[in-house]
């Protein structure tokens, strides 16, 4: 059903981007790169936070760390991670699928500024074998997410990790 929902969201809103399935799994960072051709960094990954009481998805590229000072600031909050079992639940997609397209539930969805050092991007599509190819700004535009700064710096994660 998610992998449909996410085809049903680019059927109607832009019917110009092609929903990959992969025969490899591209449910981590790692694999969807291997399985795209592509640089970890340029796989936009979802991740599904609390912020106070609200869900948000936010999407970072995919060697980004969240910075939680920097989100705290962003958000006026401290930020949670979801927890797995609760995370196809609200967003109807699941782990390793997740993605701000064919959500079973309205959502609001962040970008992190962090996306647009690439032309195109590479977020999930619904399933652990699935992905688009997206400009950062069109994917954005779909969703109306709103753009924020919330990561660290990819050689200031990879730093400190």
């Amino acid at each position: 059903m998610s992998l449909e929902s996410v085809r049903a969201f680019f059927a109607s809103k832009a019917p110009d981007i092609e929903v990959m399935v992969k025969d490899a799994s591209t449910a981590t960072v790692v694999e969807a790169a291997a399985a795209l051709g592509v640089e970890p960094a340029q796989i936009a990954k979802t991740l599904s936070i609390a912020v106070g009481d609200e869900t948000i998805l936010l999407v970072t590229r995919g060697d980004a760390r969240l910075d939680n000072k920097k989100a705290k600031a962003a958000f006026g909050s401290k930020v949670k991670m979801l927890g797995l079992d609760v995370v196809e639940e609200i967003t109807g997609h699941p782990v390793g699928g997740v993605c701000p397209f064919g959500l079973v539930q309205p959502l609001k969805v962040h970008c992190d500024i962090s996306l647009k050092a690439f032309d195109v991007v590479y977020p999930a599509a619904g399933a652990v074998n699935a992905a688009v190819c997206i400009t950062p700004e069109r994917m954005a535009e779909l969703t109306d997410a709103i753009w924020v700064d919330v990561c660290r710096e990819p050689e200031a994660a990879t730093q400190d990790a």
